[in-house]
């Protein structure tokens, strides 16, 4: 496989709408997912940190995963879609990328484990186990979150034949250069950014796409953004990030996932249901969440 194809464009770490808390639904997403393919997103992200899914059990995975790739696939024709299969160890790692084989995804997406802060030649052998899989691995350091991959690791994992990328959101702009540089040792290994505040940087450093989160209520300017940078338009990309990094700051109400549900729930995209121990916003958060995103109304997500 390709990587540097499967991870160009503008990926969405997608949330993942509930019926109840804690209760992924697939038919609750399909008015998303219409949203973020009129919009021009390119592929999907399952399970990631935007996805709550290091909170969701093995359980409510599967059926989910399917039914989001279904119809993304409908709406996309090819359009990837990745699942992040990120655990505390790897045996509950390789457990969650067996449940989700229903999906065929293109690739698993595996961070580090997450909880105990492990050795450099524990991390190798994490990332060494998914050989066997039969699906390609796309590695994902989230050092926020998980053990950080230092450049030593880096320089491993890339160099594994399962692997055919990596999405890096660190957000230290040194590393990723690290990243693209040892990438680039193997034919068609991609490398995207996910530092949202880095997305043009990242193009610039070598980068193949961009996995923005505010793409979820805002995918246009992310869009925007690739698109102008990849066709030559730095002025109108460094204006696209200036959105951007207007839009992020509404993490600075509530951050993370029960804001970012707020807002699509106000605009009739998904319920506002997380997963525990995750709470929704409060009345008062989420007003202040609408009155600080009513200037930039005009790119917010648009209901199809």
């Amino acid at each position: 496989m390709d990587g540097r194809n499967l991870l160009s464009g503008v990926m969405v770490p997608l949330v993942t709408p509930m019926s109840a808390p804690g209760e992924p639904s697939a038919a609750a997403a399909y008015a998303l997912l219409d949203a973020l393919a009129q919009a021009g997103a390119r592929s999907l992200m399952l399970f990631g940190s935007n996805g709550e899914g290091p909170l969701l059990t093995q359980a409510s995975m599967p059926e989910f995963a399917a039914g989001v790739a279904a119809r993304w696939r409908e709406l996309t024709g090819d359009g990837p879609v990745l699942v992040n299969v990120t655990a505390a160890g790897t045996a509950e790692a390789l457990e969650r990328a067996a449940a989700v084989r229903l999906a065929e995804p293109d690739a698993v997406v595996v961070s580090p484990p997450i909880y105990f802060r492990h050795r450099d030649d524990e991390v190798v052998a994490h990332f060494a186990a998914f050989a066997g899989l039969g699906v390609p691995v796309v590695a994902y350091n989230v050092p926020s979150y998980s053990v950080p991959m230092t450049p030593a690791v880096l320089d491993e994992v890339l160099a594994m034949t399962h692997v055919v990328g990596i999405k890096d959101s660190s957000g230290d702009l040194a590393l990723f250069g690290h990243i693209v540089a040892a990438a680039r040792r193997r034919a068609g290994v991609g490398v995207s950014q996910g530092s949202e505040r880095q997305l043009v940087a990242g193009l610039e450093a070598g980068a193949d796409g961009i996995v923005p989160g505010i793409a979820n209520v805002a995918p246009v300017p992310s869009v925007e953004l690739y698109d102008a940078f990849r066709s030559g338009r730095v002025a109108d990309a460094d204006a696209a990030q200036e959105i951007v990094d207007q839009l992020i700051t509404m993490h600075a109400v509530r951050p993370g996932v029960p804001s970012v549900k707020a807002v699509l729930d106000s605009l009739g995209l998904c319920p506002p249901h997380v997963a525990a121990p995750f709470v929704p916003v409060t009345p008062a958060e989420r007003a202040a969440l609408l009155d600080l995103l009513r200037p930039l109304d005009a790119h917010l997500i648009t209901p199809r």
